[in-house]
Parts: C-alpha cells; sequence; structure tokens
C-alpha cells in the first residue's frame, strides 16, 4: 500500500508538472526591445533582476528557476537556494547558458551589451522585461513576468494587490500639504555627491512618498559639486543600505555642501534597503509609505495607516 501511494503521488507531481510547462507552451510575449518572443518551455527559468525574482516568488514559481542573479535579494532564499549567474550589469554568457536554460528572463538594462548579444543569438528565448519607474510600469511588469510563465490569473490576482497597495498610498499621500525636498545620494566619491535625477527609480519613490525630488534639471545619476548642493536646498537625504560600505550620516552633515543646507541643520539623513526602495517589485508600496512616514510622522496621527493587500494575498496558486 505504501508503494502504491508513493506510486500515485510521484504520478500526480509528474501529471501536474507536465500540466504547467504545457500551459507555458505556445505562448508570445512582447517584451522590451519591441519584439514578440515566443516562450514553450519554462521548466528551467533564469532570472535576471531582483523585483523580477521578486515576483516570480510571489507567483509560486520558485520551483522553475534554475538561476538568479546578485540583486535577487528578496526573498532571502533566492540567492541561498539557486544558482547565481552574477551582478545583472556583469553577467556571463557562458554562467547563464551553463545551467542549460528553456528561458531567460531579464529587467532591460542587463548586461554588458556583448552578454546581451550572444543571450540573444543562442537558441533559448530570452524575454527582456521593461523597466519602467512609475505605478503604471510596475503593473505592467508583474503582468508581463506573469505571462511569460503561463500563470496570467496568479499574476492578476498579484497586481490586483499591488494596485490596491498602490491605492492605499495615493490616499495616504493626499495628506501631505508641504512636501519636502529630498536629495538621493547613491555615493560621495572623493567628496562629491552621485545624486539622482529624474527618470530614476530613487526619483519615482520619492514622488510616491509624497515628497519632491530637490535636484529638477538632469535625468538619471550624475555627479555635482558643492554649489549644486546648497543651490537645490535639500530638507533630506537619503541613501541605501549598502552595510560596510554605506554612506553615512555623519559624512553628510560635514560635508562642506550639505553642510549649509537644512539637511545637516536638522539632521534628516534617511536610509533603506536597496532593493526594497528602489527594486520596484511587489513591495513598492508598502516601501513608499515606510518612506513617507519617515518623511512625514505626523501622517500616522493623522489616520495614514496602511493595511497591504498584498501581505493578504495568495496568488501562488
Amino acid at each position: 500500500m505504501t508503494f502504491c501511494r508513493t506510486l500515485i503521488h510521484l504520478l500526480l507531481n509528474g501529471t501536474i508538472a507536465l500540466a504547467s510547462a504545457a500551459h507555458a507552451a505556445g505562448i508570445t510575449v512582447h517584451d522590451a526591445r519591441n519584439r514578440d518572443v515566443a516562450v514553450d518551455d519554462i521548466a528551467r527559468t533564469v532570472s535576471i533582476g531582483g523585483a523580477i525574482t521578486e515576483i516570480l516568488y510571489a507567483l509560486g514559481l520558485e520551483n522553475r528557476l534554475v538561476g538568479v542573479d546578485t540583486t535577487s535579494l528578496y526573498p532571502a532564499t533566492a540567492l541561498q537556494d539557486k544558482p547565481n549567474v552574477g551582478y545583472m550589469r556583469q553577467i556571463s554568457a557562458e554562467g547563464v547558458l551553463g545551467l542549460n536554460p528553456t528561458l531567460i528572463l531579464a529587467i532591460q538594462g542587463s548586461g554588458p551589451r556583448e552578454t546581451m548579444d550572444v543571450l540573444e543569438t543562442a537558441k533559448v528565448p530570452l524575454v527582456l522585461v521593461p523597466e519602467t519607474f512609475s505605478e503604471e510600469g510596475l503593473i505592467e511588469k508583474i503582468r508581463l513576468v506573469g505571462h511569460a510563465m503561463g500563470v496570467d490569473a496568479r499574476a492578476a490576482c498579484l497586481s490586483d494587490a499591488v494596485s490596491a497597495d498602490l491605492a492605499q498610498l495615493r490616499a495616504l499621500r493626499a495628506k501631505v500639504t508641504k512636501p519636502v525636498r529630498v536629495m538621493f545620494v547613491m555615493s560621495l566619491q572623493n567628496g562629491r555627491a552621485m545624486v539622482a535625477g529624474h527618470k530614476t527609480a530613487a526619483d519615482e519613490i520619492i514622488q510616491l512618498a509624497g515628497a519632491a525630488n530637490a535636484v529638477d534639471d538632469y535625468d538619471g545619476y550624475k555627479i555635482i559639486g558643492d554649489e549644486a548642493i546648497v543651490a537645490a536646498k535639500p530638507d533630506v537625504v537619503l541613501s541605501i543600505d549598502r552595510g560596510k560600505d554605506s554612506l553615512q550620516a555623519e559624512a553628510v552633515y560635514t560635508h562642506p555642501g550639505f553642510a549649509l543646507t537644512p539637511v545637516a541643520a536638522n539632521k534628516a539623513f534617511i536610509t533603506m534597503d536597496g532593493l526594497y526602495l528602489l527594486g520596484f517589485g511587489p513591495r513598492t508600496a508598502a516601501a513608499a509609505r515606510d518612506l513617507s512616514v519617515r518623511l512625514y510622522p505626523g501622517l500616522a496621527a493623522q489616520g495614514g495607516t496602511f493595511t497591504s493587500a498584498l501581505s493578504a494575498a495568495n496568488c501562488r496558486q
């Protein structure tokens, strides 16, 4: 009897696995290269991009993953359990293809270019997932990843939960009457600040939190001088936690430029986990909410509560 039960269990698991793989067969994905990619097999998927990995786990598809990149920090088990193909901007084609993938999901901006060219010419479907830093871009990212994996219903569940969290965030943001000016500083290199302008994840998360980017005259990241820092008049400096390499509050307060701004006067310096803050994955609304209440401590007292629909949703089946 035990043998029979075991055999039935194995047969059922095999049937489920085959059904899932078959469900992915014949799917066409229109990706960030404006190309249609045919996906026939998701059994051995490589994920390049922390947000993609996070979405796949939220959709209950971690058993399809055979490799992830170093930005796949959430959940923590991803890098512990899966082979590491390197940093998303320094991927090795041999490292990826050596895992015998049947599908590669890579976030837009992955590289280097030479590696992506090799992956594109390999006989493995490569889906380049658009990276648009907006509410709409986040929802589209979830839907595209879910579609590529043949689980549109699960993706709809996840996107609905994230949409509900974003709606709560908009209601919280509406309570802000005077936006603070936030400057996101990636690093201080030889005393010069690497700062985020428009069209960056940092710029969008600042706005989602109900604040204003103190930098409004360029796109992307740029090293700026002391005069530009003083002229921007930031109220708060925001940065990411990078362990021992993190930017330190005292380095900001004593910096010649920041010392002449409200940042130093008010000792206003915030750090948060990098993937959580800038990853633009399912937890983005919660990250923006956490940033918002740190920027505006009075929001909670005004009824600015946040009950995450994401934490209550089960989109894994």
